[in-house]
């Protein structure tokens, strides 16, 4: 796995004041918006803003203002569909981002090595220090983890919210293989700028990280690798992406051979007809796009990388 790697010499200590916004929609956010709010202050913290959203649709504007405030640290909680649309609106900033994974897949957390737990989340905002990391980008909008054509997009866009709130992940799972049985594959058309190459497809992921879904799909993806990867499951019925799905669960090294990689700076993906891209797990936009890296777009807060990480 390339994950989250980058050297002790980018890094920097940690504000010790922030604004903290929590989705209180997403599946953990109502029960854990004032646990969080008692741990960050118990760590030394001053929030300068303590804010539980329960109309996610006015997250961006919140941290918007933070930023615009001069905030020092942005503290989201929520799930990756609660970063992702908070996240562009820090780059350019000097505000440090920070991740409290209240969702049901936490891929960008864990990409970051967050730990998944609200106590070790809180812990790596209050010990851990600020590291400048890629972000992706699907034309002009900012994504922090993977962007996905196929299935994805159209579970995402039908899944019913209780079924997922009160179920989690297995009702996720439930939906998907609901929208499996009807789901065909499609001719992808792959620019990288040196080449142009058209195949049948059952999946594309658009990866800034090696996690999608919570599962570690994307070998090849790191964020602070200064490029985007384009990762196609190969193939021409469902069941391509069942058995692609199954071998990448189990970590099975055949599983590469049911992926085609494409990697670069930016590359245009396109389909006969328009097909919805889910970005972050919310269905933001449609082929044709171009995906690229945000090199060095934000400063995160991650762990500490541990003297053996860091030799």
């Amino acid at each position: 796995m390339r994950g989250f790697g980058l050297c002790p010499s980018v890094t920097s200590p940690l504000p010790r004041s922030a604004a903290l916004f929590v989705n209180a929609k997403s599946r953990k956010g109502r029960q854990s918006f004032e646990e969080a709010r008692r741990l960050i202050e118990a760590a030394g913290i001053e929030l300068s803003i303590a804010r539980a959203i329960r109309k996610p649709s006015t997250m961006p504007a919140c941290v918007r203002q933070a930023v615009a405030d001069g905030v020092a640290m942005v503290i989201i909680g929520g799930g990756d569909g609660s970063i992702s649309c908070s996240v562009d609106h820090v780059v350019g900033s000097d505000t440090v981002f920070a991740v409290l994974p209240l969702g049901t897949a936490n891929s960008f957390a864990r990409t970051l090595g967050i730990p998944l737990d609200l106590a070790g989340a809180v812990d790596v905002i209050a010990h851990g220090q600020a590291r400048r990391i890629d972000l992706g980008m699907i034309d002009q909008d900012y994504f922090a983890n993977c962007a996905t054509l196929g299935i994805a997009p159209q579970i995402a866009k039908t899944v019913p919210h209780g079924l997922k709130a009160w179920l989690g992940r297995p009702g996720y799972l439930l939906w998907a293989a609901y929208k499996l049985a009807r789901f065909k594959a499609f001719r992808l058309t792959v620019d990288t700028g040196d080449a142009i190459e058209t195949l049948d497809a059952v999946e594309v992921r658009i990866a800034n990280g090696p996690y999608h879904g919570g599962v570690e799909l994307v070998d090849e993806a790191a964020v602070d690798s200064g490029q985007i990867v384009v990762q196609v499951v190969i193939g021409e019925t469902r069941w391509s992406l069942v058995w692609s799905w199954l071998l990448s669960a189990l970590r099975h090294r055949e599983r590469r051979r049911t992926t085609r990689e494409f990697e670069g700076q930016a590359i245009r993906l396109s389909t006969p007809r328009p097909m919805p891209i889910s970005i972050d797990g919310e269905v933001l936009a449609k082929t044709p796009v171009t995906a690229r890296v945000a090199r060095r777009a934000i400063l995160v807060a991650a762990p500490t990388p541990s003297p053996r990480a860091g030799s």
